[in-house]
């Protein structure tokens, strides 16, 4: 799995006594983000699928709507002790025609892995920046096919089965197929690796999709799906009321608690058949 997980000697304490073995951490390092060699932020995620992020990161701020508006995505800088590349700072360069973020996306320059807008008032930001919204979106989707989801989500988790340090995003159409997880300790990452690959894939705005979450619903999370199109969101925990909030407003489907054979839906249940 190369730099996605670490190895580290631990003590085990148990009731057959105590002993020490090698275990197997979830990485954990830092990305700066750069747009035209300009410092746009950094966030701390596991190594991986970075463009994916990038792109990710870029569409749900509003910078770009299309991989056509990116030219080039490349490492650069970042060099350990023995002039090694970390792989840890990624520029952009947009497209001629594609404006430089505006001044507040750079969010001071710091994102921690469990909080992705601290700071923005961003209700009314995301209500009137989205390009693709998911409002008119008139798919449906089966509790039965949404009841399949964590499970499968489950199933693709990969580094999560070794360290069980993780959180997990996946898409799926209306039928339960999956087209693509991503895991990342910051919940955000892993919206963005998603939300990444559908923009390079060219599916973005992503009607008809699923988006599945591991965790809570946060607002970030109800923010990123609004803006690459996404008409229903689950989670296998609980949303924050601002997510609701903005679920509502912006037309999206907010499914809380799925889990098992029950499921919480907050907003815009017409999408959910029973």
């Amino acid at each position: 799995m190369g730099r996605v997980t670490v190895r580290r000697s631990v003590v085990r304490l148990s009731a057959d006594g105590r002993r020490t073995r090698p275990d197997a951490l979830a990485a954990e390092e830092p990305l700066e983000l750069r747009v035209g060699g300009r410092a746009l932020a950094v966030t701390m995620r596991t190594p991986g699928h970075d463009v994916e992020l990038a792109h990710g990161f870029l569409l749900t701020e509003g910078v770009i709507g299309g991989r056509e508006d990116v030219s080039i995505a490349r490492y650069c800088d970042g060099a350990d002790e023995d002039g090694r590349n970390t792989y840890n700072v990624l520029d952009v360069a947009l497209a001629d025609e594609v404006p430089a973020p505006e001044v507040g996306v750079e969010r001071n320059f710091y994102t921690t892995s469990s909080c992705g807008v601290c700071g923005k008032a961003a209700l009314d930001a995301v209500r009137l920046r989205t390009r693709f919204s998911p409002a008119a979106d008139d798919v449906t989707v089966s509790a039965e096919v949404l009841h399949s989801l964590p499970g499968l989500l489950r199933e693709k988790q990969k580094v999560f089965e070794s360290t069980g340090g993780l959180h997990a995003a996946g898409l799926f159409t209306a039928s339960g197929e999956a087209l693509v997880v991503r895991e990342d300790v910051g919940r955000h990452n892993a919206v963005d690796k998603v939300l990444g690959w559908a923009l390079l894939a060219d599916r973005v705005p992503l009607r008809g999709m699923v988006l599945m979450v591991s965790g809570r619903a946060s607002f970030e999370l109800v923010q990123k799906a609004v803006m690459a199109g996404v008409p229903i969101l689950a989670a296998v925990s609980a949303p924050s009321s601002l997510a609701v909030e903005l679920a509502d407003e912006a037309g999206v489907s907010l499914v809380g608690f799925l889990r098992g054979d029950s499921m919480n839906v907050y907003t815009h249940a017409q999408r959910i058949e029973h």
